[in-house]
């Protein structure tokens, strides 16, 4: 297993999921290969609930990473489950097109870019 794939599984196991009890991994890669790990992060009033996605994109920005290569995704689930639309918007915005590697508990694994997972994804080439 790569090391993306190990980071992700550390970080599910440090979910926070004690209403939907579906906890999820994630890992990004930069561009610089460090690796940035991710879990979702729940909260009673849903809608303020971290996905696990967007936990980890934001922790490697947090630490001053800018450009990125690829995420991967654990869930215990036997269809591979993909990012949210909140967490490929994000990803769009901070990292482009993609890799998204998909994958569960029995590495089953899928892997797609971004933009087929987001076609004709709003960006900023649209505020102008």
């Amino acid at each position: 297993m790569d090391a993306l794939k190990k980071a992700a599984l550390e970080a599910r196991e440090r979910a926070h999921a004690p209403f939907s009890h579906f906890l999820v991994g994630a890992a990004i890669e930069d561009a610089n290969g460090r690796i940035y790990g991710g879990c979702n992060v729940e909260n009673s009033s849903y809608g303020l609930t971290m996905c696990a996605e967007r936990t980890a994109i934001f922790r490697a920005v947090a630490e001053g990473s800018k450009r990125f290569k690829r995420i991967a995704v654990v869930v215990d689930t036997e269809k591979l489950t993909p990012p949210c639309g909140a967490c490929r918007q994000v990803l769009w915005d901070l990292c482009g097109d993609m890799e998204v590697i998909l994958f569960n508990l029995k590495d089953e694994t899928e892997s797609f870019r971004l933009s087929d997972l987001l076609p004709r994804a709003f960006d900023a080439t649209y505020l102008d």
